[in-house]
């Protein structure tokens, strides 16, 4: 349509007419005259609309997803941090039962063998003093503790203080190969020396080379003079293996510490020795060998007839 006088008074009273429809529509609410041509057009262009509104929904979803996956990342980051820190304090919850565990076997065996202790926890482990096998505990002189003190744990003998500074101190374990302890078998108080071996058994020398030793005896330590590095009857492993005597004046066997030279936690210092050798005391009681279970024979005999030979025939 060209730009003239005729069409722009056209376009004028098209756009009066227009307001005045909507005028009269808003005035005269559902009785509008102009009801019908709304429905009409309702009919004609619903299902445009419709296959429009269906082809767009996928287009929107995408955006509001785009729109809410910073929500959702944000959902899925507080799940994963709350059960991270549920995961912790299961964790936590089981580290302290086993430590609790672990202090109370050690209370035990100071209590057999009469030990006054200091507690501590290994807080370093690794090479220290020019030693491979040492850890770091948490106390020191403050506490009372002192070079040459021996140290325990709930399962037998650590090792020895060697190094004090005022708030820790240095442990050589019994595993390092520098390390020397007097030892005595249970029961029968055969004497010997054992010496680390590192992460293998430790190697024991009995001075009875004709001395009758089997695996699963049980050594524990000899003590020493004055109680320094060593008190005595400390459980200290059991024989694994025995070599052959040869004839000579000592006998080498094989023991396997009471103790896990990788896993320790919490140890005790003796700092007050006892008054007397607890010898086997401290050693927990073995295990009680299984019972055998009765086998029941049963024997059948042939049972002879009441008359004492064959069944006589009936008589006919």
């Amino acid at each position: 349509m060209r730009d003239t006088r005729e069409s722009r008074l056209l376009l004028v009273l098209l756009i009066a007419i227009a307001f005045a429809l909507i005028t009269v529509d808003i005035r005269t609410g559902e009785d509008s005259p102009v009801d019908g041509a709304r429905q009409a057009a309702a009919a004609v262009f619903g299902p445009v609309e419709k296959g429009v509104a269906t082809a767009v929904d996928p287009v929107a979803h995408a955006i509001g997803a785009v729109r809410d996956s910073g929500e959702r990342h944000n959902r899925v980051a507080t799940l994963e941090r709350e059960n991270a820190a549920l995961k912790a304090k299961l964790g936590s919850e089981d580290r302290t039962r086993s430590r609790i565990h672990e202090l109370d076997e050690m209370l035990k065996r100071a209590g057999a063998g009469q030990y006054g202790i200091k507690g501590a926890e290994v807080i370093a482990i690794g090479a220290a003093q020019g030693f491979s096998w040492t850890v770091t505990i948490d106390a020191g002189s403050k506490d009372g503790i002192e070079r040459d003190m021996t140290v325990l744990n709930g399962d037998g003998l650590v090792g020895r203080v060697t190094t004090v500074g005022p708030d820790t101190a240095t442990v050589l374990l019994a595993s390092d190969p520098d390390f020397t302890v007097g030892t005595r078998l249970e029961k029968t108080g055969e004497l010997g020396f054992a010496t680390g071996q590192g992460d293998r058994a430790l190697s024991v020398q009995m001075l009875n080379g004709k001395a009758k030793i089997s695996p699963g005896d049980r050594l524990l330590t000899f003590g020493s003079r004055g109680n320094k590095p060593f008190v005595p009857g400390v459980p200290l492993g059991e024989v694994v293996r025995v070599d052959p005597s040869g004839g000579g004046l000592t006998r080498t066997i094989h023991v396997r510490p009471f103790v896990g030279f990788s896993r320790l936690d919490i140890v005790g210092v003796v700092v007050v020795p006892p008054r007397e050798d607890p010898r086997d005391a401290v050693l927990p009681p073995k295990p009680a060998p299984p019972k055998p279970i009765p086998t029941v024979t049963v024997t059948v005999t042939p049972s002879p007839s009441a008359s004492g030979g064959p069944a006589d025939e009936e008589e006919s």
